[in-house]
């Protein structure tokens, strides 16, 4: 995470406490307002700090600017702490509450006593909630669902997260001189966008150097043993759990990396009793199985399903992207100026690129109204003089409840990409949304249909779908359907991307990036494409400017 993005968190959780605590509503407003300014600002934050000239930023007083001056020192400040040794443990449980602001978790406290999220279920399970001033059933009904989901999620990560952590871990077991080599293993490299365990296969010349060693650092233990191999697993702390498999031989290394790579549903079609343990790779593996090597990332249940000609392994690579789509900036709810996007697209070797920004339904994200895309296209066609890189003017357009654009079409010409989003009213039927966005795909001016299903992983499920009459209507119109790179989206689910290769969908992977930090997404989205056996002819991203433009025009 960016330290703007770390910065504009400390702030916003420290207006959280002073709210549960009753602090001056002024005071609580300051500091909203800071971590807004902080996510929003333009320009290096960091630097900015170093030489001063953020105090001098409207809205950032002496107070706040001391905190963030020692949040960045320490990691933490003093006014947080202060703030956090008043509040009971249980409390910051519960602002991980979707939709359960400071104000009435302290209403929950001072009228039931609540808190801990065991508490707090108790309480609506007996309709005491329901009846407390300012909450009602429906709320009730609501707190409960969201704790059922958190309930679901315990335990569970993002794929970014899982790669994170993974990094650390690995970072420290390297430290162990008894590891010869060590793998990630199981559903990390699957690439599976949640993680419910980090695994690794670690080849080890002294199980009990290793062992000892591994004691001192990060307090696992053994699950299981003898002299040649060992499995371990994290504390109890850890979330998720971390498993170490250990093996002496290097037959048994590539054997148990196989195989702890699965998946169940992959591994139980296959041969297995063909391995002899004297393979030197998972490649020799497979030839003594008799099938074709499979990429670790398509080694789902699924590939056995989908059609043969599907099923080739990917060849997608970062090296095929040209253009680099669907981004947003300061115009919307982007946190850099176009400028200092296209800067680092350039840099990071695209040859073209589309601007995204919010439409006008989208006020929440200060979407554009008509004149402000005008003035966006007018920087557009003034910047492009300092760009080698290719500036197209796009738009993020919300799908409207009735399938209608955001802007009439004949505004829509103003524009060189067209991405069709829904970003409210998620409470329709299955057949009512899928109209909808179906709808939006036969307009002869959307170019991709955005985050298809809307889902947010560890966060909200899908609206109701069809996603295969979507596909089908992307493929009839010659609409792209994207795989959204963010790690909370990674959506178009890639259990989909079979059926969509079959109906010759062209897809768009994008990072929706409102950040320079957010570019490096594409690679998540890269991985999930990769696992539906994406080929680079598929992906609108790696056709060069003239075929990128005859595919807009449709």
């Amino acid at each position: 995470m960016s330290l703007k993005k770390n910065i504009s968190m400390h702030l916003s959780l420290i207006a959280d406490m002073m709210e549960f605590l009753g602090e001056n509503r002024f005071k609580i407003n300051a500091f909203r307002n800071g971590a807004n300014i902080i996510r929003r600002l333009e320009g290096d934050i960091e630097q900015m700090i170093n030489d001063g000239s953020l105090q001098n930023t409207k809205g950032i007083g002496k107070g706040i600017y001391s905190v963030i001056l020692e949040f960045t020192e320490k990691g933490t400040s003093s006014e947080f702490e202060k703030y956090k040794n008043q509040i009971p443990e249980g409390i910051f449980e519960l602002f991980r509450i979707k939709g359960l602001g400071a104000g009435k978790i302290r209403k929950l406290y001072t009228g039931l006593g609540i808190t801990t999220l065991d508490e707090l279920e108790h309480a609506c399970s007996h309709n005491k909630v329901a009846e407390l001033k300012g909450f009602g059933k429906k709320t009730q009904e609501k707190i409960l669902e969201e704790l059922e989901r958190i309930k679901n999620i315990k335990g569970k990560v993002l794929l970014s997260e899982a790669f994170e952590i993974a990094r650390i871990i690995s970072d420290t077991l390297k430290k162990n001189k008894a590891i010869e080599k060590i793998e990630a293993t199981g559903e990390i490299r699957r690439i599976r966008e949640i993680i419910s365990k980090i695994e690794f296969v670690v080849l080890t010349k002294s199980l009990k150097t290793f062992s000892k060693e591994l004691d001192n650092s990060l307090n696992f233990r053994e699950l299981s043993g003898n002299t040649s191999s060992a499995v371990f697993t994290s504390p109890e702390i850890f979330e998720p759990e971390i498993i170490l498999y250990v093996e002496q031989n290097e037959g048994k290394f590539i054997q148990n990396l196989f195989q702890t790579t699965g998946s169940e549903g992959f591994l139980n079609r296959l041969p297995l009793e063909k391995i002899s343990g004297k393979e030197k790779s998972e490649k020799e593996i497979f030839k003594s199985l008799g099938v074709n090597f499979v990429i670790p990332e398509m080694r789902e249940e699924e590939f056995h399903l989908a059609p043969e000609k599907l099923t080739e392994n990917s060849r997608l690579d970062i090296s095929d992207f040209k253009g680099f789509l669907h981004f947003h900036t300061l115009w919307s709810d982007g946190v850099e100026t176009l400028s200092a996007m296209v800067g680092a697209l350039e840099d990071s070797g695209y040859e073209y690129c589309a601007v995204c920004d919010h439409s006008k339904a989208a006020y929440y994200a200060n979407g554009m109204n008509e004149k402000r895309v005008l003035e966006q296209k007018a920087e557009i066609e003034k910047l492009q003089k300092d760009y080698g890189i290719k500036i197209l003017h796009g738009i993020e357009v919300d799908i409207l409840k009735n399938g209608e654009l955001d802007f009439p079409d004949e505004f829509m010409k103003t524009f060189d990409f067209v991405v069709a989003s829904v970003h409210s009213i998620f409470n329709l039927s299955e057949e009512e949304m899928t109209n909808r966005i179906i709808k939006a795909i036969e307009n002869e001016h959307t170019n991709l249909i955005a985050h298809p299903t809307g889902r947010l992983l560890l966060r909200r499920e899908g609206y109701a779908l069809n996603i295969r009459k979507v596909i089908d209507a992307c493929s009839a119109n010659n609409t792209a359907i994207e795989i959204n790179a963010n790690p909370y989206r990674l959506d178009l689910d890639w259990r989909h991307l079979y059926y969509a290769r079959e109906k010759n969908c062209k897809i768009s992977i994008n990072p929706d990036a409102h950040s320079i930090d957010d570019i490096n997404y594409i690679h998540y989205g890269i991985k999930i494409a990769r696992k539906g056996g994406v080929q680079p002819e598929e992906v609108i991203n790696t056709f060069d400017l003239d075929k990128f433009i005859h595919f807009t025009n449709k």
